[in-house]
């Protein structure tokens, strides 16, 4: 029996989207390099970055010597006793460093399809800069050709070699013949590896930061070949990447990867899936801090499960909690079809988030203290993320007045508001007969709007943080942990999320409407009417009774031409009527007003001038006489 026969859902093969090109950039060794940056003699040492009492990361040298991430301090410093520990609780400078960088990158895509993951890793779209500079190419002469890097100027670029990739490939030996199979799809992905290549050599030569890149053709393959080879190196995915026999080079890469390792699949996902190949649940590796398995299940053995397809997966996978659909998404994956897009770019984060794991916290003071200690890092994260100087204020930072001191006013201005408040906690389950732990992942939220005086720049940091834990932030933990005792938590998240940019004259959910009154002013300076001696200056009574008979005592419409004489004579009025005014007197019978009913009995003429008008203006335009 042939592998159709025993997989039926592999009689369908999926097809994978080919039009896009995606560049993933990884910064290598990226918190320790900020460090190195900053002292440059640490680059030939070991170099490990601590948080609580684990290495979050560390430098290729010390990768060298043995450590690794996640892994115990004790650990790391018995099996390199020389490695230097620097503290990492306080990410600023990563985080500075990681959106200087992203800026970078940013500043040379066309679309502004460009979204960073995390602090060290950001997607490029650059289908539309591939394809434009594809329609240059000379055919005729590959090896001198020129990559544009603005269609506005056409000498900004660089040369490359489009006979050939630019950095790795995956696999080892591809046919890089124009005329080779795949033409199209294979120069396209030539073109990217270029642009990665080029851009690379910007980032270390100008930003002396060195960074590993993959080029496919959607976010989860661009991602994954990206780790064939680091570090300061690029891989290119090259095509086949579809064929009816499952024989494609996109297939035989994804098959070798271990399921825990694929984007888009979880850690919960990847246990059940290893459950399913396995018939029982992996064995967990006790070693490892955040878990992991001792027992490693591909890709390639999930599919070839007997009838596996997207409703088994569903089954598998579904139930509460569960996304609708997670059957046909994990199927794809398992194929190497990512259909998300890469993300716009933003001034601002989705979202803010700030979390910490603990050994023991089971007391009431002890959770009110570190959310209070959270708290106090989430509003200085989003100070910094979501605040801009505000140009106007800064104008009249220090105002000063006859009657008071100058004050202070605060020169900056909100990019965007975070609507929800997020607390996440991860309780950790009761003791067994015999004194152990079940490891267990599992974490549970609360939300609720966020109070809108986290946003007031009158008080500072830890005023407001003790009013946020205090009237948001308790509520939110009580509903989730109501019983007064037996609880223990290993991990609290603040998260400040729903993010909505805020008013600005260039977007976002309405327009800055005070700016728009504050430059009103220089916006109106050409359309303001100034004295002149060539003005008129107030039209005679005589004048205005020529006006009045002319255009309103004449119900058929016709216009004396006594009135432009005198509109040419004073130079334009808003008491006579325009020449598209005119037009619209010719082709009606009275003037449209709210009364649209009013019958011809109901006007009356003025004895004096002759006027026509209603009768309740009747009394008005008497007096007018009088006071004439």
């Amino acid at each position: 029996m042939d592998s159709r026969q025993r997989h039926p859902q592999r009689r369908k093969r999926l097809k994978r989207p080919l039009d896009s090109i995606i560049i993933h950039f990884d910064y290598d060794a990226f918190y320790a390099s900020v460090i190195e940056a900053e002292t440059p003699s640490l680059r030939t040492r070991p170099l490990a970055i601590q948080q609580k009492q684990i290495v979050v990361t560390c430098n290729y040298e010390a990768r060298r010597r043995g450590l690794y991430k996640l892994q115990l301090i004790k650990e790391a410093k018995k099996l390199c006793p020389d490695v230097v520990i620097v503290l990492g609780e306080d990410l600023t400078q990563f985080r500075n460093a990681s959106k200087e960088l992203y800026a970078f990158l940013r500043s040379f895509s066309w679309n502004s399809r460009c979204e960073r993951l995390g602090f060290d890793e950001v997607w490029m779209d650059v289908t539309d800069m591939v394809n434009y500079n594809l329609e240059l190419l000379n055919p005729t002469d590959l090896t001198s050709s020129f990559f544009c890097l603005s269609k506005s100027d056409p000498s900004i670029g660089f040369t490359f070699d489009a006979s050939k990739v630019a950095g790795q490939t995956y696999p080892v030996q591809v046919d890089t013949s124009p005329d080779g199979p795949s033409n199209l799809l294979r120069m396209r992905l030539i073109l990217g590896s270029h642009l990665a290549h080029y851009l690379r050599e910007r980032l270390a030569s100008e930003k002396d930061h060195t960074c590993t890149a993959g080029i496919s053709t959607n976010k989860l393959l661009s991602k994954l070949v990206g780790n064939v080879h680091k570090p300061n190196d690029q891989t290119t995915l090259f095509p086949p990447y579809n064929s009816e026999d499952g024989q494609d080079n996109v297939t035989s890469f994804i098959d070798s990867h271990e399921v825990g390792k694929i984007p888009g699949i979880g850690f919960k996902t990847a246990l059940n899936l290893r459950a399913l190949v396995l018939q029982r649940p992996a064995k967990f590796d006790q070693g490892l801090v955040y878990g992991g398995t001792k027992e490693k299940v591909l890709v390639g053995d999930v599919r070839k499960v007997p009838d596996i397809g997207p409703e088994a997966l569903e089954q598998i996978l579904g139930g509460t909690g569960a996304p609708h659909g997670i059957g046909a998404k994990v199927y794809g994956l398992l194929f190497g079809i990512d259909d998300s897009e890469v993300g716009q770019a933003r001034d601002v984060p989705t979202q803010i988030s700030l979390e910490d794991s603990y050994i023991r916290l089971d007391t009431i003071s002890e959770v009110k203290k570190e959310l209070l200690l959270l708290s106090k890092s989430l509003l200085r994260r989003m100070h910094a993320d979501l605040l801009e100087e505000d140009e106007d204020a800064l104008a009249s930072a220090r105002t000063i007045t006859d009657s008071a001191e100058p004050t202070e006013t605060p020169t900056k201005r909100w990019m965007a508001f975070p609507k929800t408040l997020r607390l996440t906690t991860r309780p950790r389950p009761p003791k067994n007969p015999d004194g152990s732990h079940n490891r267990s992942f599992a974490r549970i939220s609360r939300s609720g709007p966020m109070p809108n005086f986290v946003f007031t720049l009158k008080d500072d940091v830890d005023t407001i943080a003790e009013r946020l834990v205090a009237e948001a932030l308790l509520p939110l933990f009580r509903r989730l942990h109501p019983e007064r005792s037996g609880w223990n938590l290993s991990l609290v998240n603040v998260a400040a999320t729903n993010m909505v940019d805020a008013a600005s004259e260039k977007g976002g959910v309405g327009r800055d409407i005070s700016k728009m009154f504050k430059r009103q002013d220089q916006v109106l300076k050409g359309f303001k009417v100034t004295d002149s001696d060539d003005v008129v200056p107030v039209m005679s009574r005589a004048a205005y009774e020529v006006m009045n008979t002319a255009v309103y005592s004449d119900q058929t419409g016709v216009v004396d031409t006594n009135v432009h004489d005198l509109k040419n004579a004073r130079g334009g009025s808003e008491d006579l009527p325009t020449p598209s005014q005119e037009a619209t007197i010719a082709t009606q019978d009275h003037w449209e007003s709210e009364d649209e009913e009013m019958l011809d009995e109901d006007r009356y003429a003025c004895d004096e001038c002759g006027a026509v008008m209603p009768l309740f203006a009747m009394g008005a335009h008497a007096r007018w006489h009088s006071d004439s």
